[in-house]
């Protein structure tokens, strides 16, 4: 006979880091994640936990769910923000877990039952059955969601990717680049149809608008040079955000800036540029040694 349950944290804690992946996965906000977390806590607090024979099918179950309702409501406030929308950068990287920022931005083009099966079953390896009862669907349908979003994600996966240790090396170029005026060496680096997305939300300067083209691109970032600055751009940290390589600044005028870089065939074909500081809290915390 199993032992009765008198400490509830004893099952949720070492699922914790797992829930909190599939909540960031589904939402692209840490701090919403954060929050659906800790409601499935106080949920499995009140739950007749003796009576549970699979502790982690019950508490996905939950997190899945309160996702589905948080996007509701995030659908509405997403079409309301200022500027591009771009999920959270965060700096942890999961083995097994290949779904990139320019991935997580495919599947914010799919419905929330999509994204779900999507991500519950190709990401997090759950069978189709216990997707079933984490929407509140039948298999068949799960299995349809999940085709539809797998087909979203195929087109926006590299199809010729380049190794970790090139894409560090090219970010690190075009950093150089972007700052020195080099022009024929950023060229150099960018697709024709390269696009550049930004996201301020209304709370830092940045462009409001995608910018697509190399040459459109080109002229942006000389204009960005001729901008007069007391103090030079520092950079803080070189790695990889959500999967992709990246760096983060501290712009001249004091804004934390993460950027991203998607290459394809030794070129970059997207760059993300993070400088809302409502989504910078954990990278700051990260990687900016503030002064004691």
């Amino acid at each position: 006979m199993k032992p009765p349950d008198t400490n509830p944290a004893d099952a949720f804690d070492p699922l914790r880091p797992r829930l909190l992946r599939i909540a960031y996965r589904m939402l692209g906000i840490v701090a919403e994640a954060e929050d659906v977390v800790q409601e499935a806590y106080l949920r499995w607090h009140q739950t007749d936990r003796d009576a549970v024979r699979d502790a982690e099918a019950v508490l996905v179950r939950t997190v899945t769910r309160l996702c589905l309702d948080v996007l509701k409501s995030a659908r509405v406030r997403r079409e309301e923000y200022v500027g591009t929308w771009l999920p959270e950068p965060i700096i942890e990287t999961v083995e097994g877990d290949d779904l990139t920022l320019t991935l997580m931005m495919a599947l914010e083009r799919l419905s929330p039952l999509e994204r779900a099966a999507f991500l519950l079953h190709d990401v997090f390896g759950m069978d189709f059955e216990e997707v079933a009862k984490a929407i509140d669907r039948d298999p068949a349908a799960c299995r349809q969601l999940a085709s539809r979003a797998r087909a979203h994600v195929q087109e926006a996966r590299p199809r010729f990717p380049v190794t970790e240790a090139k894409g560090h090396e090219l970010a690190s170029a075009f950093h150089a680049a972007s700052r020195s005026g080099d022009t024929q060496a950023l060229q150099a680096l960018l697709a024709q149809d390269v696009i550049l997305y930004a996201d301020g939300g209304g709370k830092a300067k940045a462009v409001l608008n995608p910018i697509y083209g190399r040459e459109k691109l080109v002229r942006f970032f000389e204009g960005l040079r001729r901008i007069p600055a007391v103090n030079p751009a520092q950079l803080v940290h070189e790695g990889t955000l959500d999967g992709l390589p990246a760096y983060v600044t501290i712009e001249a005028d004091g804004t934390l800036q993460t950027t991203a870089l998607a290459i394809e065939d030794g070129r970059i074909v997207a760059l993300y540029v993070t400088r809302n500081p409502d989504k910078l809290k954990g990278i700051r915390r990260a990687v900016v040694k503030e002064p004691s």
